[in-house]
Formats: structure tokens, sequence, C-alpha cells
């Protein structure tokens, strides 16, 4: 019996989709050695801060979280307190979790997930003794390595004491991800599934080629297998991640050849993407979007800014035109696709110019919602060392233009829904009121409506009695 039987457990996520699959995946391995999911946070065995690198803010309120978890340690000594992630892949972070926290228990980055029940373990081994050196059962100056593990990066030849019980295990890179890794899924009828892992865009201001290191593709085989038993276990939408799922290359095949394999699979109603860079939008793959009865009329193309010029002081390797060309050509193949986007606002050496140039490219295209972000600075990406960084005033000042022009764009958009009918695959009853379900369109609209919980996991029809700024409002079709 694994020594973590009938422990509890409560992950902490911030940032992307691939966090939450992570999350998913520890929950899955936590289960599988005898933990379940506490009722409260407060009361559980064992807490995860499952961490992201990408933005300042998420920085912020993980070591808010941190700070609170002291005081739970305070109060239960037994309690497990655990730190991974992006962030965690970073020297700098690891470092001053170590000497600022050092009540944290283990350390890990984004390649040793699937280590974490042995993680667990020698943590418990480490504590025993611990106990029994402080008992006189052991010899007090016994050291070992403080960055251990089989195949792991030991960053720095430090030593502890046997008073020390941390774990910290973090790896550059791994050559190969584990297969078969079991997953507790937030939804029975859908699912998260990694196709790739990595990126080699080095983008100027992203940090993820540095924390997740370069780009690695699943065998196709091994990805059709795992939809097919997520298939065969009630799922029907799945979503393929991926840090540029469009660079996908498992052998011979690219990303459009995995879709149209995967469009075969029965019971498979649904399958959607992301992220998708620009650069690497192929023909096929827009064609696909046509040909596919499952793919869905949605895709998420980051374009980060409508300046040309501050597109290539992104390193982004597309210009507007050659994006605006993309749009009109998605469009064209699937005129009722939906696109969402993401924008950075006060690059460093973002003119008003070029801010302008971001504002008439969004009224242009006329996206269905966007995912705004001021420019935060990377520890350690090329954007960090550029010398004319934006003030916060004008960042703000920008970015609220932005905002109120997507919230009226999106506003607009959503209010010609009136009157459809939309098919929408319910998740779940609505967190304000328990007579309403919501769900997804084919083109990721959020629909509220009254209903039955017993419709979760089906798709059915709604008509759209209202279209606000972030959702839809509908009734059930007879």
């Amino acid at each position: 019996m694994s020594g973590l039987t009938g422990k509890t457990y409560n992950i902490i996520t911030f940032g992307c989709q691939m966090n939450e699959h992570d999350s998913e995946t520890m929950a899955g391995l936590l289960q599988r050695e005898g933990c379940f999911p506490a009722a409260d946070r407060a009361e559980a065995d064992i807490v995860i801060i499952n961490t992201c690198s990408v933005r300042e803010n998420a920085d912020k309120r993980f070591f808010g979280t941190l700070g609170q978890l002291k005081k739970q340690k305070a109060l239960r000594p037994g309690f497990i307190a655990c730190v991974c992630g992006c962030m965690m892949q970073q020297e700098h972070m690891v470092t001053a979790v170590k000497q600022q926290y050092p009540w944290v228990d283990i350390v890990f980055g984004t390649h040793n997930i699937d280590d974490l029940p042995g993680m667990l373990e020698e943590l418990l081994v480490n504590r025993r003794k611990q106990a029994g050196a402080e008992s006189g059962a052991g010899l007090s100056g016994e050291t070992t390595p403080l960055l251990s593990g089989r195949g792991y990066t030991l960053a720095k030849h430090e030593i502890r004491s046997a008073k020390d019980s941390r774990v910290i295990r973090l790896m550059d890179d791994r050559p190969v991800m584990p297969e078969g890794l079991p997953a507790k899924r937030l939804f029975r009828h859908k699912a998260f599934v990694n196709i790739m892992y990595g990126c080699n865009n080095f983008c100027s201001y992203c940090i993820v080629p540095y924390t997740r290191g370069r780009e690695k593709s699943r065998r196709p085989e091994d990805i059709l297998r795992e939809v097919r038993n997520l298939t065969a276990n009630g799922v029907r939408e799945v979503t393929l991640l991926g840090q540029n799922v469009n660079s996908y290359r498992g052998g011979d095949w690219n990303f459009a050849d995995l879709i149209h394999a995967l469009d075969e699979i029965p019971g498979l109603d649904r399958i959607r993407f992301m992220t998708s860079h620009p650069k690497d939008l192929s023909d096929r793959l827009i064609a696909s979007f046509a040909q596919c009865a499952s793919l869905c009329h949605y895709i998420h193309l980051p374009v980060q800014a409508g300046s040309s010029r501050t597109l290539e002081r992104m390193n982004r390797r597309y210009t507007r035109e050659k994006y605006l060309d993309l749009v009109h050509r998605l469009r064209d193949a699937v005129p009722d696709i939906t696109i969402s986007t993401d924008i950075i606002v006060g690059f460093p050496g973002e003119t008003e110019e070029d801010f302008e140039e971001t504002l008439s490219l969004a009224e242009e295209v006329r996206y269905d919602s966007a995912f705004t972000f001021l420019y935060s600075k990377r520890k350690g990406t090329p954007a960090a060392e550029f010398p004319d960084q934006i003030s916060e005033e004008d960042k703000h000042r920008r970015f609220d233009r932005l905002v109120a022009c997507m919230n009226a764009i999106s506003e607009e958009k959503n209010a010609a829904y009136a009157g459809r009918v939309e098919q929408v695959l319910v998740d779940g009853v609505s967190k304000k009121d328990s007579r309403v379900l919501n769900g997804r369109t084919d083109g990721f609209k959020l629909v509220d409506f009254p209903g039955d919980p017993s419709l979760i996991g089906k798709i059915v029809p709604v008509r759209i009695t209202e279209g606000k700024t972030f959702s839809l409002r509908g009734a059930l079709e007879p």
C-alpha cells in the first residue's frame, strides 16, 4: 500500500489549458495512489500550486497564494506544500522559493509531473529520517544532494543537512514525454489531449520556450489511441493542445493529417485545438474546417499586435497584411467561423501609430472575443532588455481603449445571434443559478439557458434570445 493512501489533495492552477491538463494529470496520479480530492483547501493534506510564468499578474497571485499556505503549514505541521509548473523552470524563481519560503516541501518543473508520487514518497521518507535524527536514531551530520533524482539536472551542487526534508527536482528538458499517464478530468464529456510539447518560436516577449523546452510531437498512433479510449468512455469533444499545434510533426504526419484522422473516429462529435500560430496556418488546415465534420468552426489565432513594425520586433514572423490574408481565407472557406485572438498592449517601442494600427486591425477583423494583456517584462527574454519600455500610464490608457473597442464588437456580434438556434454541448450548472445550465456552441460561444442537469454532456438545440458582451442567453428548442 502506498504511503499516500487516504491523503487528501487540492491543486491550484494558474495559466493556460496546458497547465490545466497538467493539473488533471497530477490529480490522476494522486488518485491512482489512493489519494482523493479535499472538500476544502484548508483541510487538504497536500496542496499543489501549478504556476504560470507568462504574465506578471500570475506571479503576484502565486506569491499571494503561497503566503496564505504558510498559515496552513503552521497549524498543521504534517501538511505538504508543493510548487510546480513553468515558474519553477526559472532558476531565479526556484531560488526565491527556497530562500523566502523554506517551508515549501516539494519544488518541481514542467518535465517532472509523472514523478509526483515518487517525490511525495521521498518527502515522507526524508521526514521519517529527520525525526529519527532528531531523536538520536540517525547521524545529525548526514548530507544529501538538494537537487536529486536520476536523470535530473543539478543546477547547483548544494547539500542539505538531515534537518532539511525538502525534495527539489528540475529537468532542463526531456527528449521523450511519458505516455499513458492517468488524468482526473474536470468534465466526463470533454477532454484535453496534448499532441506536442514545447515551442521553437522564441517570440521576443515570451518565456515559454525556456520553461517548456523545444518542440516535441507525440506519435499519431498514440494520440489516436488516446482519443479512441476517451470516446469509448463518453468523451464527445477533445481539445488538442500544444504551444503551436500548427507545427505538429508526427513522423510523416502534419497537423492537418492528424485532424483528418481524428475526424474518422466514431463518437467524436467535436474537435478543437489551441494554440495556432499564424505563420504555420496551412492552406490544407484552412480547408479542413470545411472538410472535417467534427472540426469546430472556431479558431484562436493570436495576432499580438496590428503593426508590422511591432510584429517584427516581437519576432512573430508574419506581417499585418499576411495575418489579414489568413483571416480572409478562413472566412472564404467557412463563412460562419468564429475567431478569437491574443493582443499585447504596450510592447517596448510601441508608438501611438503602432497602437492605432492594432485598433484598426481589431475593427477590421471584428473578433468574436480577445484576450488582451498589458506587456509584462519577463526576465530572460530579449524584450526585457529592450531600451524603449512603455510607461505604465501609457500602457493602461491604450489597454482601456482596446478593451472598450473589443467589448463593443463582441456585444454587437453576439446580439446578432438572437433568434438563431445553436447546438450547445452542455457543460454544467451555472454557479449563479442552479436552475440554469451552460455550455458552448460549435463556435465556442458560451450559452446560459434554463434546463435540467440530466442534459449535462449532451448536445441540445437552444434558441438564442439575447446576446450579451461575453455570453448568450437562450431557451431549449422543443
